[in-house]
């Protein structure tokens, strides 16, 4: 007897999912615990294994097209039965971006819940010209995700000719999707040339990952009541503190290393910050899970650090540093992003001074962490050379009230300006 396989639901958030790719064709057999395809989610590109024994009979969504969650993804049965009721019942509810462009059309109708329509392939408005081809990357080391390097190797498409739009100029799947040859022969990235003299733009399809970032974070801003608290942290002490571990051999932390321990400390003494809004009760937390943000290519990803303030340093950065590794190659797991209490946004490496950060829900706080500043500062009534930091706490005001996230901070400043105080 046929078996209906649907798209499964991969993470807490996903509404509807990208096939990536098919390891299995129409025909072949296929043994329960086989890998069947790699779907895209929200966050991450994972393999799907199959459940059953027998030969993939029908493909229902194909490579690259996106369909919702609980959709027709594949039928496996016996060689040769007849699945043509099965289809017939699946085709109501069966989701496929060839209805796309009509759905875009219709003028937009408020749900409750909306689930966000597939997109159709992007276009280029107007053709890009170029007086002479060029080769939009250098024949140095090609920086590009695996994902792309696939689909390239699949379309014949040389990476040299693309040029990447992810993160230090990594290649990633858009920049593969959106790659058209030249005129000429040559290639060069949908609407980048040298020397345009006509406007020219491209329509990128929309990720799962940039769908959910949208949805989640517009009810975040405008549903909790944000407000901001921001402070300044001498970092004298954490610079000499942070020198003297990294001397000793096999011992390297960041700053950012240090920051995850101070918030989870300061947490354990502020329980109203390491809380929730669940609309018809606050939930406090006893743990601490520290959810820290990461920047791939295509948003952000905020895997977890659990049980933070328990951690040493060196357990803390070995943790992140893996995270990092993994959310970059799209390999984390639906694990490793849920169940934070509470998120640390760090942009300091990036030169960015202060800045101000969404509440990532459930979370009720978020803290947004910018860079050391070399200032002049006043210190026993004399103007010194001093390190700056600037912390921004933003608050849901349904659950943390302006006295409570400002002790909050005074306990964190405390900990990073007395860091030996994190050991004891």
């Amino acid at each position: 007897m046929a078996e209906v396989i649907y798209m499964p639901k991969l993470s807490d958030t996903m509404t509807e999912g990208v096939v990536a790719s098919w390891l299995k064709n129409v025909g072949d057999p296929v043994k329960s615990g086989e890998l069947l395809a790699e779907i895209e989610t929200d966050k991450a590109t994972m393999e799907f294994e199959s459940f059953y024994d027998g030969v993939l009979l029908h493909i229902g969504v194909e490579t690259g097209k996106a369909a919702a969650v609980n959709a027709l993804l594949a039928v496996i049965g016996n060689s040769g039965e007849d699945i043509s009721a099965i289809l017939s019942t699946a085709s109501a509810t069966e989701t496929s971006t060839e209805t796309a462009p009509k759905q875009e059309q219709e003028a937009p109708k408020p749900v409750a819940d909306p689930t966000p329509a597939p997109i159709p392939a992007p276009t280029v408005a107007q053709p890009v010209k170029t007086s002479a081809p060029v080769a939009m990357v250098s024949n140095d080391r090609v920086y590009a995700s695996p994902l792309a390097k696939k689909l390239a190797d699949e379309r014949g498409i040389d990476l040299n000719y693309i040029q990447g739009s992810g993160e230090n100029g990594r290649i990633v799947k858009r920049d593969v999707d959106h790659y058209q040859p030249h005129p000429n022969g040559t290639t060069t990235s949908a609407g980048k040339s040298m020397g345009l003299t006509t406007e020219t733009f491209t329509d990128e399809p929309v990720t799962q990952m940039r769908k959910t970032i949208a949805r989640r974070l517009a009810e975040s801003k405008f549903t909790a009541p944000h407000f901001y608290l921001t402070l300044d942290i001498d970092m004298d002490q954490a610079i000499s503190f942070r020198s003297s571990v990294n001397a000793t051999e096999g011992f390297k932390i960041s700053y950012n290393d240090m920051v995850i321990k101070a918030v989870a400390l300061a947490l354990r003494k502020h329980p109203m910050v390491n809380s929730a809004w669940m609309g018809d009760f606050i939930r406090r937390n006893q743990h601490v899970h520290i959810g820290v943000a990461v920047a791939v290519d295509e948003g952000l990803l905020v895997p977890v650090v659990r049980f933070a303030d328990t951690k040493g340093f060196m357990e803390i950065s070995a943790e992140v540093k893996d995270f990092a590794g993994r959310a970059k190659e799209k390999k984390l797991q639906p694990s490793d992003w849920e169940g934070n209490t509470f998120t640390i946004s760090n942009l300091g490496m990036f030169g960015i001074e202060s800045f101000t950060a969404i509440v990532n829900p459930p979370d009720s706080c978020i803290l947004a962490v910018g860079g050391i500043k070399e200032i002049p500062v006043v210190k026993k009534g004399q103007v010194v050379p001093g390190n700056v930091m600037k912390v921004t706490l933003s608050c849901d005001h349904r659950v943390v009230d302006g006295a409570s996230g400002a002790a909050f901070l005074q306990t964190f400043k405390n900990y990073m300006e007395n860091p030996i105080s994190m050991l004891l």
